[in-house]
């Protein structure tokens, strides 16, 4: 009975090591999450063709266009992939424009290097200009994300 017990055991465990095994060797690379610096930040109203009908997110109040122009700076190897954007704007009065909210929007792809990229925001007509654009930078992913 003891050897039976033993032997279960033993089995059970060389079982266990033989799946860690595989599972380290079979394993997908990792897509890791990389981090974007986003510099020169600027902004300029939208264009009327893309102005024209701008409402707030909850869609009841006017709002202003505006393009949001940068830099971002790639220091790894490979393309990354779906990257968020994030940063805080602020109006002249220094009254946050984005309430709640700090991801403003995504760039699909930022090749290895520094590329330029730009970002449509709507903000609440009422609110005075020029606005503050703080704290912005992104994170992506080095292989695409399936969807």
């Amino acid at each position: 009975m003891v050897s039976f017990m033993r032997l279960r055991s033993l089995t059970l465990v060389f079982i266990c090591c033989v799946i860690g095994v595989l599972s380290w060797v079979f394993t997908p690379p990792a897509v890791a999450l990389t981090q974007i610096k986003l510099f020169d930040i600027s902004y300029h109203e939208c264009p009327p063709e893309l102005a024209k009908g701008t409402v707030t997110s909850s869609g009841s109040r006017a709002a202003k266009c505006f393009i949001v122009t940068g830099k971002a700076q790639n220091d790894t190897n490979k393309t990354v992939y779906d990257a968020d954007i994030f940063g805080r704007i602020y109006d002249v009065n220094g009254d946050s424009v984005m309430q709640n909210r700090t991801r403003l929007g995504s760039i699909a792809e930022i090749p290895s290097g520094i590329s330029d990229f730009d970002l449509r925001i709507s903000v609440p007509a009422n609110q005075p200009t020029p606005l503050q654009l703080k704290q912005f930078k992104a994170a992506g992913f080095s292989g695409q994300v399936r969807r």
